[in-house]
């Protein structure tokens, strides 16, 4: 008999996660990156097929990221769209509310990340008072600038589809580096997603996140993932304002170093 791995949360976290495994994983059939899979869940639990840890080549990571590339040309309905059959009021990241819509309200990807994904977590924050009143001022700078589109890009362009990728991505949501388990197979490592925060948004935020923590060779999962989608012009810079999103739920959740990385990227670019 199989091992399986059991998780608690609050009943929107496993709705959130149960929906979420669920999208994410339609993409697995067309090539798109490995899932964990849902055994079965009840209001506060939830159980994933356990998986055996391996340590991942750099050729295992180069073919991860040509499956999140697939994973992402999935697509999404518009920014800020939950997995089928999550109601938006459930819809949740690491047990705090992550604001979603029931149906298209912007138009560009600054517009929903400024507003749903920044400003949400920056006013929990300074409510805390985690930063002092010129940090404070220049954060709200930078999310501004984001809200007027000075860092839209177009997302990847998967090679392998006859016509233009979605305008909106399928994304994880919360891809930090422990939430791919490399699982061993036959045929080496898979990196396998678990934990999701699934919504419509943009491709470069997974692959931002990415980098918050580390990942295993990561410049390998880079070029496979170009292989498949390249990156629009100006990724590289693009980056660390896609990396605040998480680095501001971390100050909410946990303060301490995290306050300095989030100003770091505001001087950046203020």
């Amino acid at each position: 008999m199989s091992r399986t791995f059991r998780k608690s949360a609050s009943p929107a976290a496993i709705l959130t996660e149960v929906h979420s495994l669920h999208w994410l994983s339609e993409a697995v059939p067309q090539g798109g990156a490995a899932v964990a899979e849902l055994v079965g869940f009840s209001e506060n639990w939830l159980e994933t097929r356990m998986l055996d840890a391996a340590s991942p080549s750099p050729v295992d990571a180069r073919s991860f990221g040509r499956r999140l590339a697939l994973t992402h040309a999935a697509g999404a309905d518009f920014f800020g769209a939950v997995p089928p059959g999550l109601p938006v009021r459930d819809a949740v990241l690491a047990e705090l509310p992550s604001p979603s819509l029931p149906e298209p309200l912007y138009d560009t990807w600054g517009e929903f990340f400024a507003e749903l994904r920044l400003a949400p977590y920056m006013t929990l924050a300074a409510s805390e008072g985690a930063f002092d009143r010129a940090q404070a001022d220049r954060l709200w700078m930078l999310i501004d600038r984001v809200a007027h589109g000075d860092f839209d890009a177009d997302q990847p362009q998967a090679v392998h589809r006859s016509g233009p990728s979605p305008a909106v991505a399928r994304v994880h949501g919360d891809l930090w580096g422990g939430n791919i388990v490399w699982a061993r197979t036959d045929d080496g490592a898979v990196g396998t997603l678990i934990d999701p925060s699934a919504h419509g948004g943009h491709a470069e935020t997974d692959l931002a996140e990415l980098g918050v923590f580390g990942s295993p060779h990561l410049k390998a999962t880079l070029a496979g993932y170009q292989e498949v989608s390249p990156l629009a012009d100006g990724w590289l810079e693009r980056l660390p304002v896609h990396q605040l999103h998480m680095l501001l739920v971390h100050v909410v959740k946990f303060g301490g170093g995290y306050v300095s990385q989030t100003v770091q990227v505001a001087e950046r670019f203020t």
